[in-house]
């Protein structure tokens, strides 16, 4: 029987193998972020979410719900390029910064919010088309409840003023930043009664880098010791009184009776033992503080580890 060239096995189906996707990846402009920085941003955009779905409820008056789902970073391009070519694109003006963020979503989505506010129940399906004029109105009265709760979710970490700039309905002509920019992005679920919507928010990423530089600062390793003998200073530690200690045998310890002497070989004259962790450093004699009691200590003992 000859023997099977690994060419010739295949799966018992007849199925090819798929190829699993590659990736390109820019080493010169990293994509991924800390994991400890996702963490904090993931916590600031659940916040958001909450405080969204509670506007729009409020707004639209029935009940609605803004879910985080992910968030990433990838440049300026690659993000528009994954967007629809007609959406809502909500430009966001930042303070001394040319570059704007974005508060994107299905003009069907916000046909339909608009909808509810003017009394409709939602139950025809919005056409993807641009604003009227009204309707962008109304839009940007939504987008700004929005903004107030994006301040107040991000908080020190957008570090600059934030205001709403413009609405624009594509994606491609939108240039809210430089192509090869990089923007961190959040992925959400929007749940107006019983339609949903996916919705991003784009935010240039040197903004919130800074911010989180701050947020969870690094350190280098260069003067560990010095941090580590400052950090010292800081540690609490038990401090207790104590007089001299006495040897005993068991005997005498299990006999211990109510009334009972017990000699203690601590000159009453002598200060007490400072001790610190169990280790004497120092002398005391007892003495008050107003209405507690104190330890005034009268020398010190030098001890070396």
């Amino acid at each position: 029987m000859g023997a099977v060239s690994p060419q010739d096995k295949k799966p018992a189906n007849g199925a090819q193998r798929a190829s699993p996707p590659i990736e390109v990846y820019d080493f010169r402009q990293p994509t991924t972020l800390a994991r400890e920085h996702t963490r904090i941003l993931e916590l600031a955009f659940e916040t958001f979410a909450r405080q969204w779905g509670t506007q729009l409820t409020a707004k639209v008056r029935v009940k609605s719900q803004v879910t985080s789902d992910q968030v990433i970073m990838q440049t300026y391009d690659a993000y528009a390029a994954s967007l629809p070519s007609t959406t809502a694109m909500v430009l966001l003006a930042l303070e001394d910064l040319e570059s704007k963020a974005v508060i994107q979503f299905p003009t069907s989505a916000g046909l339909a919010w608009v909808g509810r506010m003017l009394g409709g129940n939602g139950s025809q399906q919005a056409p993807e088309r641009k604003f009227t004029q009204i309707e962008q109105l109304l839009v940007s009265r939504l987008m700004e409840d929005a903004l107030e709760d994006l301040r107040y979710s991000l908080g020190s970490l957008l570090g600059r003023g934030v205001s709403l700039d413009s609405i624009q309905h594509n994606s491609q002509f939108a240039q809210a930043a430089g192509t090869t920019e990089l923007m961190i992005i959040a992925f959400f679920t929007i749940r107006v009664g019983e339609a949903e919507a996916d919705a991003t928010l784009a935010i240039p990423a040197e903004v919130l880098l800074a911010g989180l530089g701050a947020a969870n600062p690094t350190i280098t390793a260069e003067n560990a010791k010095e941090l580590m003998l400052e950090q010292l200073n800081y540690v609490p530690v038990d401090v207790s009184l104590r007089l001299t200690p006495v040897n005993v045998r068991p005997g005498v310890i299990l006999n211990l009776a109510v009334g009972d002497l017990f000699p203690v070989p601590h000159p009453t004259h002598r200060p007490l033992n400072l001790a610190v962790e169990g280790r004497t450093l120092a002398h005391a004699a007892a003495g008050s503080h107003g209405a507690r009691l104190a330890a005034v200590i009268v020398n010190t003992e030098e001890t070396h580890r």
